[in-house]
């Protein structure tokens, strides 16, 4: 856990997107105490028509370098601890990557323990805490 999603525009090279996940994975370590090797993610590259977004939102102007991270990860994480996630993915990205903050959507998704199987047909989270 977490199972992260990364979407963007192809205008952002294959070696650009993998660095978007590595960023991610050591932040999410850093800041949520994801294990060591815990990294699964599935990074899609899109045409710009495949990105349907508002000029702006709530005060926040897009552009066609929009990254849109989702992760769905373990609930019992505090609104506090998710506060400074989103802040340490931005600015790690934003000094980086040279990212405009503004283009820097995440979602989180926060699930039981035993909705996770790793493989082998097994729910390996069901009996930890």
């Amino acid at each position: 856990m977490p199972l992260v999603r990364i979407d963007l525009s192809k205008k952002h090279s294959e070696s650009f997107a993998q660095q978007v996940g590595d960023i991610i994975y050591n932040v999410m370590r850093e800041q949520i105490n994801v294990p060591e090797d815990d990294k699964f993610q599935v990074i899609t590259r899109h045409d710009a028509s495949e990105l349907n977004i508002p000029k702006s939102y709530l005060g926040i102007e897009y552009s066609e370098g929009i990254i849109f991270i989702q992760a769905t990860i373990s609930f019992g994480r505090s609104i506090e601890a998710k506060k400074k996630l989103y802040k340490a993915i931005c600015e790690a990205l934003v000094q980086q990557l040279q990212v405009r903050p503004q283009d820097i959507f995440i979602n989180l998704l926060e699930v039981s323990k035993e909705n996770w199987s790793f493989g082998n047909g097994e729910m390996q989270y069901a009996d930890k805490n």
